[in-house]
């Protein structure tokens, strides 16, 4: 099973476009915030994928929530922006709340940097940002042999 994991598009549909393009065989793609309306449209198009999204600190007014988790091929995914954990001081309390959550794989964003760390049988994901024509995303595999998280640019 492949995940497509971007964030902080902030409005850049197309590097978006692109990211989907370029990964045809993900299955889920999940947004961790600052572009709560950018995949809106997307949705109709890749019909056979299945999107999930979380808001962000620049989603003003959106309806869509501040955390979510999936279970997928029996791992826990927790995924969050990342503001409310101050991710950009720290990972301290976003891994805190995965293990409180017996999550098997972290996602965040915010910071804008691309982050893959490994901690003690939790994988964390930041893709970076997709702001800017250099942007970056994030794939994770996971397989019967296990759990592969890798940053890519657009």
């Amino acid at each position: 099973m492949r995940i497509l994991v971007i964030s902080d598009s902030h409005g850049n549909t197309r590097n978006i476009e692109r990211a989907l393009e370029k990964q045809p065989e993900a299955n889920i793609i999940i947004h961790l915030g600052d572009g709560a309306d950018d995949i809106v449209d997307l949705e109709f198009v890749y019909r056979d994928k299945q999107f999930y999204q979380v808001a962000g600190n620049c989603d003003w007014g959106s309806s869509l929530p501040l955390e979510g988790e999936l279970n997928v091929e029996n791992k826990a995914i927790f995924f969050v922006h990342g503001h409310e954990y101050k991710v950009k001081t720290n990972l301290h309390h976003i891994k805190m709340e995965a293990r409180k959550r017996n999550a098997d794989i972290v996602l965040f964003g915010h910071t804008h940097l691309p982050i893959t760390e490994y901690d003690n049988g939790l994988y964390l994901l930041n893709p970076g940002s997709l702001r800017h024509a250099d942007g970056t995303y994030g794939i994770i595999d996971i397989t019967d042999t296990g759990v592969s998280v890798q940053i890519i640019k657009v």
